[in-house]
């Protein structure tokens, strides 16, 4: 009998065997612990080769010299531009092996945002690539000045560009070629990341997040999700971001399982990905699981290997999930929720959940096994609805803002007291912004943003549900509902459609559609198509509502 026809309970029970209780560890003593077992397996696999554990450790050692030579030690930030190449996990690693703070920015970040966050994190060094898609990094920092940033001590290069390498700069290179430090320095609850949020809202901020959170969270995406042994994950998500560097890159060590990574996405280099590394799983935001269905229908290729698919993160187009059992056929799916905050998912279907559940929910509060808090009945994070006015508890089964606690739950945003004290609530519980439902059964229903809610006539309209009733007309693949202003009624809604592929948008169509399934107020005036490549979004997947209100603002200003 092979792992792959083993049932979840059994996999899970195969995990729990390999780790009856939790022990505590840093990033990088967690590396050596799974180099003990798996040394010569793959670890990371990207276009320009494949790493086993230990060649990912003895680079990751030789960096952390680098580093050390350069003044870096325990506490101090580190902010790191880099893309999914394999340098950005020895980097990661080299960091916590000396106890460091990393600071990952979103490579798609411009000269102001680059520069705020540099700024911002107290960075004293600084490790960059020098372009990549067309942002010239060198030249960004050049127009800042060497004035914006007292605590930067060094700029590191990796040469990424197109064209010839500064002179005169250092290197990764450079870096890698000193003695190595061996010895993980630091505790498990060190803070390990400072994440930047990308901002569905406004000014970014820096989530703390410790090397024991980490870890904890990423050991339950592996039991929860029951993982087999040397599990390949592929992915194109940002190692940045939570989601491919919780869910993927600090999940398959667990397992001495393997990361395909690639730089950006297309869906037929992802699929070929599968084909060609006989991946097991696929880490997936809708759109791209969307885009992988489209390609795969038009040009088949063997996916007999995949047995996982996680979509997460944004709403899904309707009808997608039948989709993915059809073309995809990967056996187990599940969907999930969460957020910087939260240290990466806190909810899930799990693979034995029937198919209504990921097509309706966002998963069921998620437990961690032994990672888990047993006062917390071995969850990490657990949540509860709270009237958006009163701020008292609602029951199950309506509608209000989720809110959270747990040892998943950032203690707040690095040199930022206001946001911190804003983001919580009197008694402790992290307010996450989001609108939604907790069945009894403990299942999240998530409806929208508490931000992005509006009044038309003075009642209130939740974005997601016009979103969802537009999703379900055969021409509209998403639906993007934001509020803009309006004499009569204080604000209306401005429907962005992206239409469904060979569709185009016919606003009063749609206008009669929703006039027929909705309450008249939550009809929106306003319907226009967007191209899906369009759409603002954050590393997770989440479209910038804010940026879509002003564009739609924008537009309303010059018909005027």
């Amino acid at each position: 009998m092979t792992t792959h026809r083993l049932s979840a309970a059994e996999r899970r029970g195969a995990i729990e065997k390999r780790f009856p209780t939790w022990t505590p560890r840093t990033l990088a003593g967690a590396l050596d612990a799974a180099c003990e077992e798996f040394a010569d397996r793959p670890f990371v696999v990207t276009e320009a080769g494949t790493w086993t554990y230990a060649q990912m450790r003895d680079w990751s050692n030789r960096l952390a010299g680098g580093l050390a030579a350069l003044g870096v030690g325990h506490g101090d930030h580190v902010a790191v531009v880099l893309a999914n190449y394999a340098e950005f996990v020895a980097v990661r690693y080299a960091i916590a092996r000396l106890g460091a703070v990393t600071v990952p920015i979103n490579v798609a970040n411009r000269t102001a945002e680059l520069g705020f966050i540099v700024r911002r994190s107290d960075a004293s060094v600084l490790i960059t690539m020098d372009g990549f898609r067309g942002l010239d990094y060198l030249a960004m920092l050049d127009d800042l000045g060497e004035d914006a940033f007292p605590a930067l001590r060094h700029v590191v290069v990796h040469p990424t560009g197109p064209g010839e390498p500064r002179t005169g700069v250092r290197t990764l290179a450079d870096l890698s070629d000193t003695a190595p430090i061996t010895h993980p320095a630091g505790h498990p609850d060190d803070v390990a990341d400072v994440l930047f949020t990308s901002g569905t809202t406004g000014e970014p901020k820096g989530v703390q997040l410790t090397h024991d959170m980490l870890l904890r969270t990423a050991y339950g995406s592996t039991w929860g999700r029951a993982y087999t042994d040397a599990h390949r994950v592929v992915f194109s998500l940002p190692l940045f971001h939570v989601y491919g560097y919780v869910e993927g890159l600090l999940t398959v060590p667990f397992v001495g399982g393997c990361i395909v990574t690639r730089l950006t996405f297309d869906p037929a280099t992802i699929l070929d990905a599968i084909t060609d590394h006989r991946a097991d799983d696929a880490l997936m935001i809708p759109t791209m699981t969307a885009e992988l269905i489209r390609v795969q229908r038009a040009e088949p290729r063997d996916l007999s290997s995949l047995t996982h698919l996680y979509s997460s993160g944004g709403v899904s187009p309707h009808g997608i999930w039948p989709e993915i059992d059809e073309v995809l056929s990967p056996g187990e799916v599940v969907t999930g929720y969460g957020m910087s905050e939260t240290t990466a998912s806190t909810t899930c279907t799990w693979p034995e959940d029937p198919p209504e559940r990921r097509a309706t929910t966002n998963g069921r509060m998620k437990r961690a096994g032994v990672a888990g808090d047993p006062d917390l009945d071995g969850r990490l994070v657990v949540y509860k609805v709270i009237d958006t006015a009163t701020g008292s508890d609602l029951p199950h089964g309506e509608v209000g803002e989720l809110v959270c606690h747990g040892p998943g739950v950032t203690a707040g945003y690095y040199r930022n007291p206001e946001a911190t004290a804003a983001a919580f609530t009197s008694d402790g519980w992290l307010k996450t912004g989001d609108l939604g439902i907790l069945d009894a059964d403990e299942y999240l229903h998530l409806v929208g943003r508490t931000k992005d809610s509006y009044r038309c006539g003075g009642e209130q309209v939740v974005p997601g549900d016009v979103e969802t009733v537009l999703a379900r007309h055969p021409s509209v693949h998403q639906a993007f509902v934001v509020p803009v202003p309006d004499e009569r009624r204080g604000e209306v809604g401005w429907a962005w459609v992206v239409p469904r592929e060979n569709h185009t948008v016919d606003t009063d169509e749609l206008v009669a559609w929703c006039t027929e399934h909705l309450a008249r107020f939550k009809v929106p005036r306003h319907v226009e198509e967007i191209d899906v490549a369009d759409v603002p979004l954050t590393a997770s997947g989440r479209a910038r509502k804010f940026l879509l209100a002003e564009r739609a603002e924008n537009a309303l200003r010059e018909r005027a």
